[in-house]
């Protein structure tokens, strides 16, 4: 992959995501044209234009609309350079970001406040922070059983994810079954399987933060995780102290997703098909692999919140399904590729 492909494929990406949030705007039971959606845009920015849209077309674009777009290419984009990164640190191509138990602590948290009350003194964001604590209290877990004489194996990690993420869902499931709220035991399914109904600009700030900080990290250290997928005795001659990196993948790859799930729910397949299909594009280098991911999981997210709003209008469909429905037959092709191996290119 050469700096001039990059180059452009960078700048295509950049007008398909700006293209795509457009239609997503635009999108919707009031119809409104691209040009209004832009006006209102720089008008809302400062920027001293005529416009011919109406209050009414002004209040749903900014107020309604495009958080939740802007949510949906936020959260795309952090789950794809999370599941690029947990692929590189573990080195295995069916990892993503809720292998280290995230979705499942969130899911915890979540089904106590919308079923139990819990966090109620904190109002409508009782169930963010729910959602985040109960994601990072897993991870905690994972990391200290997988922890062991000082060091942490990256087998010990995976079956330490399995084994939390098991009985946070056990946790979970017993809650619902206890339950005798009809509603709340839907609301809670609604949240696991994905949702950006919720969005506002409240939702935005925090998410846009810890992406930028999370992947101008990992792209200065883009290096150590190419020299991860050569194996930790390849990595420990090139000088990287692998345990300690290993602590800062997890820590901030565990915070960025728990940030994300906390606002969105669990939305599957992003973290695990977006970087594959990346690599086919630029090749394993994670110089390349991180922005592009960024952008692809951005641009993917978008249409896919977009046909969950309209499938099954005026209802909407959770996220999650439509995920699961492009990502699964295009992981089970991905498979059956002779051509491709986790690891390989430039």
């Amino acid at each position: 992959m050469t700096k001039i492909r990059f180059t452009l494929l960078l700048w295509i990406l950049v007008g398909v995501l700006l293209i795509s949030i457009t239609f997503a705007v635009m999108l919707g039971s009031v119809g409104i044209t691209p040009q209004v959606v832009w006006e209102i845009l720089f008008v809302k920015l400062g920027i001293p234009i005529e416009t011919s849209a109406s209050n009414a077309q002004a209040i749903i674009i900014w107020e309604i609309r495009l958080p939740r777009v802007l949510l949906a290419a936020l959260v795309g984009a952090s789950l794809a350079i999370c599941g690029a990164a947990i692929q590189a640190l573990v080195k295995n191509s069916i990892a993503d970001p809720y292998i280290l138990g995230v979705s499942s602590g969130a899911s915890v948290g979540a089904t106590a406040v919308i079923l139990l009350g819990a966090f109620s003194a904190l109002g409508i964001y009782a169930l963010s922070f729910a959602a985040f604590i109960g994601a990072i209290f897993a991870v905690i877990i994972v990391f200290l059983l997988a922890r062991v004489n000082g060091r942490t194996s990256v087998i010990r990690l995976l079956l330490a994810g399995i084994a939390i993420s098991m009985v946070f869902s056990a946790i979970t499931n017993f809650m619902l079954m206890m339950s005798k709220q009809q509603g709340g035991i839907q609301a809670v399914m609604h949240w696991m399987l994905g949702s950006l109904a919720g969005a506002k600009w409240s939702n935005i700030g925090i998410p846009f933060v810890t992406l930028i900080v999370v992947f101008v990290l990992l792209l200065m250290n883009y290096r150590q995780l190419n020299a991860l997928l050569l194996g930790e005795e390849a990595a420990g001659t090139l000088g990287i102290n692998i345990d300690r990196f290993r602590i800062f993948i997890i820590v901030f790859v565990s915070l960025l997703t728990g940030v994300v799930v906390a606002v969105s729910g669990s939305i599957g397949f992003v973290g695990l098909i977006v970087p594959h299909l990346v690599r086919m594009l630029v090749g394993s280098n994670y110089k390349w692999v991180l922005p592009i991911s960024a952008f692809v999981g951005s641009i993917f997210l978008v249409w896919a919140d977009m046909v969950a709003r309209i499938v099954i209008a005026p209802e909407e469909m959770p996220i999650g399904i439509i995920t699961a429905v492009c990502g699964g037959p295009f992981f089970i092709w991905m498979l059956r590729r002779k051509q491709y191996s986790f690891g390989d290119g430039e």
